[in-house]
């Protein structure tokens, strides 16, 4: 069986016990787990389903530029609550963002692609576009 790697005491790389507390798993938020995404092709196109829990569709954003379709994310939060003399007692803060890009090819057009967002899931859907197929081997002639 295989386990992650656990370090215990000081002995980790940095002798910093904050450093080592906070090194666990459970606080390393990585982005591109956030964004699980399922690619089917299709006989006419190919259909992406992309998790994005915790994120509304005004958080989301898509851009094609040369070529790269680039999903964004981001997701900013605060609320503070005060006493009745309208002393702080809790302040919060939150910040969220992810992005993930897909080669898309330079033939598709942003009319081209259709998003639909629904219950934490992005599914996007980009036809396939007919690409010129050159020969393998071709000669050039020399004059």
């Amino acid at each position: 069986m295989l386990f992650p790697e656990r370090r215990f005491g000081l002995v980790n790389n940095s002798n910093n016990l904050f450093d080592y507390l906070f090194s666990d798993p459970i606080f390393n938020v990585n982005t591109s787990n956030r964004m699980s995404t399922d690619i089917k092709e299709k006989d006419n196109g190919y259909e992406l389903a992309m998790e994005v829990p915790g994120f509304d569709k005004e958080d989301l954003k898509l851009e094609l530029e040369k070529g790269y379709l680039t999903i964004m994310a981001e997701h900013k939060n605060s609320s503070e609550e005060k006493d009745e003399d309208g002393h702080l007692i809790r302040q919060e803060r939150y910040y969220g963002s992810a992005k993930r890009s897909f080669y898309v090819g330079d033939q598709i057009t942003k009319d081209d692609i259709q998003a639909k967002y629904d219950k934490g899931i992005l599914n996007v859907f980009i036809p396939k576009k007919d690409v010129k197929k050159l020969e393998n081997k071709q000669t050039i002639e020399i004059e």
